[in-house]
């Protein structure tokens, strides 16, 4: 395909350029389905017929709204909040909720339109939805935090409900955050209602496992992925970008399975610890004492840290981009072809830009999009509902034992439909297909809404 949207569906892309002028990131996420989706259409005229692929295309409901609220020396700030509702064919809308300065309608439509297929490959009844803030925790104090997210949940509750729309944590958006909107949820609705949301502190209806999952979860479909050619991780040297809940939980999988993570970053540049990082001094820095990245290479005599700079530069075996979008372009791409690199596989949202992708394809290395290879997290999300909903708590072993199958499950899934699709080791294609026709199936099925 190298990047270029068929024919057969260019007037589709065509007109959400069209409808949502300016959402660049929105653009490339449809872009990359557009891109496999020929070959479905060719087989199902029926989708061409009933113009499924613009019904899943345009989002079901777009909520946008003001937060204001009172910083510490009383200074009033104001906000914008999203929630985009995008598809609901197979469950609940289910998809995180993202604080940051970045965060605007075009990242969170890219975000959900992604969140659509992820959870389609989970096998699990969730529909597709994201939302957020351009607020930013950074610097803030609790206190801050605690009013602004209070304010967010005064709007947002409306459209929320466990079997309406059950938002989860994302980028800036943790334990803590999570529990200062249930709070606000419970004081407004006056119901405990534990399925609302996921993500949740242990001791008040989260599940095991939950913290862990989107990092262990592209681990384990890195091995499905490396089984199928033959190898393991064993041996291998592993590239891990970012310093986050998947980063660490990635390369803390990674180490069980038998690899070694040499290196990690933050925005402040990466760290190189050929010896492999010592997970429980990361953990410390980044969790514990929410330092930066620089601080373990001041802590660990076999470390450096690289101010600024690409992360890609280190060789490896295996890169795992896990920070955020388009962290990794094709000129990084072909430095980490060049030096070896083997595997890709997307921690992150859409970490790699098409030309990456297109230069991990021409070198042969193999690619795991994050549709597939992170949807762990949102796969124990719906654990998580599972458990509420049935008043139980399963252990950390039964919870992360069922989370590697549903990824050995994608894996599998992504695998067989790029052979039966002509297209034998692309999962991106794989995953899309696959993504796509479970919940064109399910919107056939509740008819012209």
């Amino acid at each position: 395909m190298n990047g270029e949207v068929p024919a057969s569906v260019q007037a589709i892309y065509d007109e959400v350029l069209h409808r949502n002028a300016g959402e660049t990131e929105f653009h490339q996420a449809v872009r990359e389905v557009l891109e496999s989706l020929a070959v479905v259409l060719d087989r199902h005229s029926e989708y061409t017929e009933m113009k499924t692929v613009q019904r899943i295309c345009e989002p079901e409901r777009q909520i946008i709204f003001r937060v204001p609220w009172q910083d510490d020396r009383g200074e009033v700030q104001i906000n914008r909040g999203f929630r985009v509702e995008f598809n609901s064919a197979l469950g609940p809308y289910k998809g995180g909720l993202r604080f940051h300065p970045s965060v605007n309608l075009g990242i969170v439509k890219f975000l959900g339109f992604e969140q659509i297929f992820k959870n389609a490959l989970t096998g699990m009844p969730i529909g597709g939805g994201k939302g957020g803030s351009d607020f930013d925790p950074k610097g803030r104090s609790d206190a801050e935090i605690m009013r602004f997210c209070q304010s967010f949940m005064t709007e947002l509750y409306r459209h929320l409900g466990e079997y309406t729309d059950v938002p989860a944590g994302d980028i800036g958006v943790g334990a803590r955050e999570i529990g200062y909107l249930f709070g606000q949820y419970k004081r407004i609705t006056n119901r405990y209602e534990s399925g609302v949301l996921t993500g949740k502190g242990l001791g008040w209806g989260g599940a095991l496992v939950r913290t862990e999952a989107t990092g262990y979860g592209a681990a384990f479909f890195a091995e499905a992925m490396m089984k199928v050619r033959g190898e393991s991780f064993d041996g291998k040297r592993v590239v891990v970008s970012g310093s986050g809940n998947v980063a660490v939980y990635g390369i803390e999988k990674v180490h069980q399975l038998g690899g070694t993570a040499v290196a990690c970053s933050d925005s402040s540049g990466y760290v190189v610890d050929d010896k492999g990082i010592d997970l429980e001094l990361l953990k410390q820095i980044k969790e514990v004492e929410r330092g930066r990245i620089a601080d373990y290479a001041q802590r660990r005599e076999s470390a450096d840290f690289v101010a600024g700079g690409s992360i890609w530069d280190v060789p490896c075996d295996v890169a795992m981009p896990s920070a955020t979008q388009n962290e990794l372009d094709g000129d990084a791409a072909a430095v980490l072809a060049g030096n070896g690199c083997r595997y890709v596989v997307e921690g992150a949202n859409m970490p790699a830009t098409p030309e990456a992708v297109d230069v991990f394809r021409e070198a042969g290395v193999g690619f795991a999009p994050g549709k597939a290879a992170n949807a762990g997290g949102v796969a124990t999300s719906a654990l998580e509902m599972q458990q509420n909903a049935s008043r139980d708590r399963w252990t950390f072993e039964h919870s992360e034992a069922r989370l590697a199958e549903i990824m050995r499950d994608i894996h599998a899934r992504c695998h067989e439909t790029a052979e039966e699709y002509g297209s034998p080791g692309d999962l991106v294609l794989g995953a899309n297909v696959a993504g796509f026709l479970q919940v064109a199936e399910a919107v056939h099925a509740h008819g012209l809404i």
